[in-house]
């Protein structure tokens, strides 16, 4: 069976993108591969947080993990720092990484365009962290963005030459996974693309936002000044509109709304209390679960032993490993 990894940093609630995006595919993909789901808090450790927000934001994401339906009977989940054998591979992968290949990459170069007050070593060498996540369990697939893919393809040269180095064909060269469909791509609420954290908390809808947030969001969120002759191309805004209430209203209702699109008798104040009122609906199951499994210390607490007990059983058979192929017999 095929080996699946992502991560994930615990930098706060997931949103609507994070849901539609991801999430429900790796619930699927639970059914058909060995999957391992990480909190990457090591990689968070770059930006230097605080640690008790560290620690409340690991386990807000675990809790939202769990609510959206990864299984912890089905897959691997755990956390990052819960598995010391990240770090010795990260330490033994930096040791065949070049300083140029790392300071090329795209996602360094804009890090330090944007923080010139802390570039540090983490985020040079972030690219070889990620290498050793995924080289750790041996992973034959890994979902990534585009942001990503770069990453992806030094986590393949590091592999590759680790094996040419120690003459091995030790690690597999993980490839990209494509989901068998394309992902749904969520619209944010100020016509800036998708939804993403980066273009603020009004554009965003998050999972655990209750009723009184999304009205505030919904409601404010832009439009134009309607359509000026029948069957005329919608905006960017209203597109947008359209797209959010396609995820979580009934067909009869969006067509009902379409036709009075058509015919220029939309009233954008109605259409966004219809969505507001579909998309609280839609949210309040999650929400709940969400609220039950984070008040649950105990059973959090639990799914991290037994996440970090299971990734340690892979991740020490491949230190294990390594250490013989570098030379270290003791």
């Amino acid at each position: 069976m095929e080996t699946i990894l992502s991560g994930m940093r615990p930098t706060g609630d997931l949103h609507l993108g994070n849901y539609y995006g991801a999430l429900l595919n790796f619930v699927k993909l639970q059914e058909k591969y060995d999957c391992y789901f990480f909190i990457a808090d090591f990689h968070l450790l770059t930006t230097h947080p605080n640690p008790a927000d560290l620690n409340n934001n690991v386990r807000k994401i675990l809790a939202q993990y769990l609510a959206c339906g990864l299984d912890p009977d089905k897959s691997t989940i755990y956390v990052q720092s819960s598995v010391p054998e990240v770090a010795e591979l990260y330490m033994y992968l930096n040791m065949i990484t070049y300083v140029g290949e790392l300071e090329r990459t795209t996602a360094f170069k804009e890090k330090i365009r944007q923080n010139p007050n802390n570039i540090n070593a983490g985020l040079l060498t972030y690219p070889s962290l990620m290498a050793a996540d995924i080289l750790l369990h041996r992973a034959n697939k890994v979902p990534v963005g585009k942001d990503q893919q770069q990453h992806l393809e030094i986590t393949r040269d590091i592999a590759e030459r680790f094996n040419r180095m120690y003459k091995q064909d030790y690690f597999p060269l993980p490839q990209a996974f494509n989901f068998e469909r394309e992902l749904v791509k969520i619209p944010s609420l100020d016509g800036n693309g998708k939804m993403s954290k980066s273009y603020g908390e009004q554009a965003t809808i998050y999972l655990t936002d209750d009723t009184s947030v999304l009205k505030k969001k919904i409601m404010k969120a832009k439009t134009d000044e309607g359509p000026q002759s029948p069957n005329s191309q919608k905006s960017v805004e209203i597109e947008n509109l359209f797209s959010l209430m396609r995820l979580v209203s009934k067909q009869e209702i969006v067509q009902q709304f379409e036709d009075s699109y058509n015919d220029c008798s939309i009233r954008y104040g109605d259409m966004k209390k219809q969505l507001l009122q579909d998309m609280d609906l839609f949210l309040a199951p999650l929400r709940e679960k969400i609220k039950e499994l984070s008040s649950n210390e105990t059973y959090l607490n639990k799914i991290i032993h037994i996440g970090a007990e299971k990734a340690r059983e892979s991740a020490k058979k491949t230190i294990r490993e390594v250490r013989e192929i570098i030379g270290f017999k003791i």
